[in-house]
């Protein structure tokens, strides 16, 4: 067969980008992500409620306590470095925190302490020393930041490394858009944090909404509304997430050009990743294998 000659001047016509938006959609955010039985009968569960504040603290510990195993298991431990505080429900001016010096894997419910308002070990925790950065930076979040029950920090390894550069992480990932305008960085490193000023810049830098934070030649600080879940999930993404920037950059600077999602799309998709419960269901499976995996031994 003789060969065809081919056009190429006319126009390829490309089609514009396809765009959602939220109008169609369930009101609920953690409904947009499951499909159940025609009848509605199967559900996805989001963060449990509680009518006994008792019975809430207990649930608390036992998140904080595999929120740390988590860590534990990550390889975020770091000598007598990292924390994550929680409001205590019976106390909400109380909140609880790891003992210093125990290694992640090893927190349990029973060696979690429970701190004053004045940042001092209360009675009823664990007697065990604190980390006194640690007092100094949560003590102040919570104070500053009456809309969130726990906050977190530690110096997990690709957080360290791109905190040097003092910048955000770009958002070029679906999973990235749980950091839409969700996001601050704190430019500036003061040494090891033992004065409340310090606290106070990190809860300046945060402002009045935002979840996470990087923190310049430090790493990594995140918050959770309602569970110690949120705060450990935004985390270990943000943790991921900076990962993924370090691979991009040594892409891009052999040539390799990067797309960064459009603002549109970022808020669409953030409308249903940032809600607490959405974020608390993509934690449960690693809860879920924890208790699996380790026979409940942070009820120990």
């Amino acid at each position: 067969m003789a060969p065809v000659a081919l056009d190429t001047s006319a126009p390829v016509s490309t089609p514009p980008p396809f765009k959602q938006d939220l109008s169609s959609l369930s009101k609920n955010p953690l409904q947009r992500t499951y499909r159940g039985n025609k009848e509605g009968t199967i559900h996805m569960e989001g963060i449990p409620q509680f009518d006994d504040p008792y019975q809430k603290r207990e649930w608390v510990k036992e998140q904080l306590a595999i929120g740390f195993q988590y860590w534990g298991k990550e390889g975020y431990a770091e000598g007598l470095s990292g924390h994550i505080t929680v409001r205590d429900p019976v106390l909400p001016d109380h909140y609880w925190m790891n003992a210093i010096g125990v290694h992640f894997s090893a927190v349990t419910t029973s060696n979690l302490v429970l701190v004053s308002p004045d940042g001092f070990v209360h009675p009823d925790g664990a007697q065990l020393p604190i980390n006194e950065a640690g007092v100094q930076i949560h003590s102040t979040l919570h104070r500053a930041r009456p809309d969130v029950q726990v906050a977190a920090h530690c110096h997990s390894l690709h957080g360290k490394a791109w905190s040097v550069f003092g910048k955000p992480i770009d958002v070029m990932t679906q999973d990235a858009c749980l950091f839409y305008d969700n996001l601050a960085v704190y430019r500036n490193f003061g040494g090891i944090v033992l004065a409340p000023e310090e606290g106070a810049n990190i809860a300046a830098a945060l402002g009045p909404h935002k979840m996470a934070a990087i923190l310049q030649n430090h790493g990594l600080l995140t918050l959770g509304q309602h569970s110690v879940a949120e705060a450990v999930y935004i985390f270990q993404s943000l943790e991921r997430l900076c990962k993924v920037q370090l691979m991009v950059e040594a892409a891009a600077a052999n040539g390799l050009e990067k797309k960064v999602i459009d603002d549109e799309d970022a808020a669409f998709t953030a409308a249903t990743l940032q809600n607490p419960h959405n974020i608390y269901a993509n934690f449960r499976p690693e809860m879920e294998l924890l208790k699996m995996e380790r026979g409940h031994l942070f009820l120990k």
